[in-house]
């Protein structure tokens, strides 16, 4: 062999081992032993060591959130387990926008410590496994890991470990609103720095500051809407006024028009620092939630001229009489009275700021209502250098109330993005289908409203209709069009954050099936060829037919001669619902799925005991798997070397691969010639048995 052939043989040798280290991933590393205490009690200490860019998941995730990490302990009568296991540090929250909901995670490191009782005297083990989920920004990963412990009774002089019970909440104290358990926080912490989290496994916060900028760009946009509210541009020119007549010395004057702007800057700014902390809780709780929906019905009512909303005059008034002291304590307060008079029309913008900035980064409410203030503070500051532009602004008039009603109407459409909550903590049964039907005739009473066929109280004659108002009649009309389809299924991805995650039905199979199958009654099979296993436990979305079992998918792919998409998926996995709504939800990709595939949905993270007959043995491990999520994990991990999910391939009913199977990729064109790819090779390969 030439030294060329041994180079290039090296090199493909250290490649496949690379990917194969690279496949078989095992992000979170643990490490046991044992503390004994007194009174025959004993405490098993669990470990983790976190991979960086990865996280894993507290035990206390909340109902339909994903995968919780649970100790499971082999049954026996020689030790009794007492309650949950304490976890710390302290993990941390992070509001997760595909379970819309809060969760609580561990990055870097955690600890958990499980008090167990011995009701023996004799020497004996302890075994069990960890089951959990780790996940990063691509996969989640769900994962089990063998313990065992050697117990031998406790020495006499052992003493049993003080934990500040005000520190700890039992399982049964958690309130499942709040999601949130305390820990103790000031354990050793082994190489880590003061924080608890190693050095070296400390996040980048690139991904931070981007959506901060994000954040404020969006403050800067709400600031402008603002000031255009018929509560405070009719203020601008009597402020500007005010400012440049106030002393025969204009740099004074300047001065004090940029000490207005710096104070409403000021005010604004410190409201969104104090709602730092408590901005989680109002954000996600269903009572905040549903308390800013109804607020927003009332303010949008009021914009039509049902009624004026005013703080109390008292309010006001307190604020005016400070203004009239003068000097910059005096213009600091007009500052805060026009905050205060203004709230009427500026209540609505504020509101989906706070609301907005729970989602994310502890900053983003401050720097959200910073860039709120710098743009309604503007027109106040720039009109005092320039006030000859004050003349070339539109005069206050009937356009102004044209706008405050279009800003009713819109209020009501974002008011459904605090629906969301209370409809699934509460089970209020709106549907997707419901609220995308609410806002077909709210744009359409818009419509009619700019083209003059509704008036409301304060509306004057319209005698023809202006180029502006009949750009902005096709606008409206255009979007009540691209809504209508959503009340047959059709996903609206743009507006998902504003619509209940779930459908009250798949897509309507007559409708999907006459688009896509010519009305077919034969093809209206979707690919199924007997009742599918699991079938009450499992459902597909989109519409989508298929099975749940990879023998009863294989058997129904040589029956109908066609290729088998294999999807190895969870419940709890978010990247499998993200690619299920961005890409599968496509109209090309599902017309593809539902006529050249029988789907397997692969469940690995769902445990449902196996009947005998399908049981599987792990041959490296010498265990024999017994439940769905291991049986289909160890499908994934002996065929294809992988672990994560979501992870696709296309196999025909021979199990031969059709196609490179792959993983996560939100990349609508590539996943399409992926699929083209697979079933072109199947129908070459078995095209003389069709």
């Amino acid at each position: 062999m030439t030294t060329k052939s041994i180079f290039i043989t090296a090199l493909l040798s250290l490649l496949l081992f690379s990917y194969s280290i690279a496949q078989d991933l095992e992000p979170v590393k643990w490490k046991f032993s044992v503390n004994k205490l007194n009174n025959n009690k004993v405490e098993l200490v669990f470990k983790a060591s976190i991979e960086k860019k990865w996280h894993l998941y507290s035990q206390f995730v909340g109902e339909g959130g994903p995968l919780p990490t649970e100790f499971i302990y082999e049954k026996s009568d020689k030790y009794k387990v007492i309650d949950k296991a304490v976890e710390y540090p302290k993990p941390e929250k992070h509001y997760d926008s595909t379970f819309l909901m809060d969760v609580l995670q561990f990055t870097g490191m955690a600890n958990f410590k499980q008090k167990v009782e011995l009701l023996t005297d004799e020497e004996f083990v302890i075994k069990g496994e960890i089951a959990y989920m780790s996940c990063d920004d691509e996969r989640c990963i769900p994962l089990y890991t063998d313990f065992s412990f050697n117990i031998s009774p406790p020495e006499p002089e052992a003493v049993e470990e003080e934990i500040v019970k005000d520190d700890v909440i039992e399982e049964e104290d958690i309130d499942s609103s709040e999601e949130e358990i305390l820990v103790p926080n000031e354990v050793e912490t082994a190489d880590t720095d003061n924080k608890g989290i190693p050095e070296e496994e400390k996040e980048d916060d690139d991904e931070d500051t981007g959506t901060l900028w994000g954040f404020l760009i969006l403050g800067l946009a709400f600031g402008f809407g603002g000031a255009l509210t018929p509560c405070v541009y009719p203020m601008i020119p009597v402020t500007v006024n005010y400012f440049m007549n106030m002393s025969e010395n204009k740099s004074k004057n300047r001065f004090h028009a940029i000490f207005y702007g710096i104070s409403i800057i000021v005010i604004y700014t410190i409201v969104g620092v104090i709602l730092g902390e408590p901005i989680q809780f109002i954000s996600t709780h269903w009572i905040t939630n549903l308390v800013f929906f109804i607020l927003f019905i009332v303010f949008a009512a009021s914009f039509f001229g049902m009624f004026e909303i005013m703080l109390p005059s008292s309010i006001a008034d307190k604020t005016d009489k400070q203004a009239d002291k003068g000097g910059l304590i005096g213009t600091f307060f007009m500052a805060l009275t026009l905050i205060i008079v203004s709230f009427a029309c500026t209540a609505p913008f504020i509101g989906s700021i706070i609301v907005m900035s729970g989602e994310g980064h502890i900053l983003k409410p401050a720097v959200g209502m910073f860039g709120f203030a710098i743009a309604f503070a503007l027109p106040f500051t720039f009109l005092a250098f320039f006030p000859a532009l004050m003349g070339k602004m539109p005069k206050s008039g009937g356009w102004m109330n044209t706008l405050k009603v279009i800003l009713g109407f819109l209020i009501i459409f974002f008011g459904f993005k605090f629906f969301i909550v209370p409809n699934e903590e509460l089970g209020l049964g709106v549907t997707r289908e419901m609220v995308i039907a609410i806002w077909i005739v709210l744009f359409t009473l818009l419509g009619l409203y700019l083209m003059g066929k509704i008036k409301l109280p304060h509306d004057g004659d319209t005698p023809h209709i202006k180029v502006p108002r009949l750009f902005l009649i096709i606008i409206t009309f255009s979007f009540v069009v691209y809504l209508i389809p959503g009340l047959f299924g059709m996903p609206l991805n743009t507006l998902s954050p504003f619509l209940p995650p779930e459908s009250s039905f798949d897509i309507p199979a007559m409708i999907r099936e006459s688009t896509m199958h010519g009305g077919s009654g034969a093809e209206a099979s979707y690919n199924i060829c007997e009742k599918p296993k699991y079938s009450d436990e499992f459902k597909f979305k989109l519409g989508l037919k298929g099975y749940f079992d990879y023998n009863q998918a294989v058997k129904c792919s040589k029956e109908l001669n066609k290729p088998v998409l294999l999807d190895f998926t969870g419940r709890a996995c978010a990247n499998c619902k993200k690619m299920e709504a961005q890409v599968w939800s496509d109209p090309e990709v599902l017309k593809r799925i539902r006529e050249n595939f029988v789907l397997a949905g692969l469940y690995c993270d769902v445990r449902i005991d196996m009947p005998e007959s399908e049981w599987v043995k792990d041959e490296e491990k010498g265990k024999v798997l017994k439940t769905m999520d291991r049986i289909n994990k160890y499908i994934e991990k002996t065929r294809y070397n992988n672990i994560a999910q979501p992870y696709y391939a296309i196999i025909d009913f021979e199990g031969k691969d059709m196609a490179d199977p792959r993983g996560y990729n939100a990349d609508i064109e590539e996943y399409i010639k992926w699929l083209d790819e697979g079933f072109e090779r199947f129908k070459k390969k078995h095209s003389d048995k069709e």
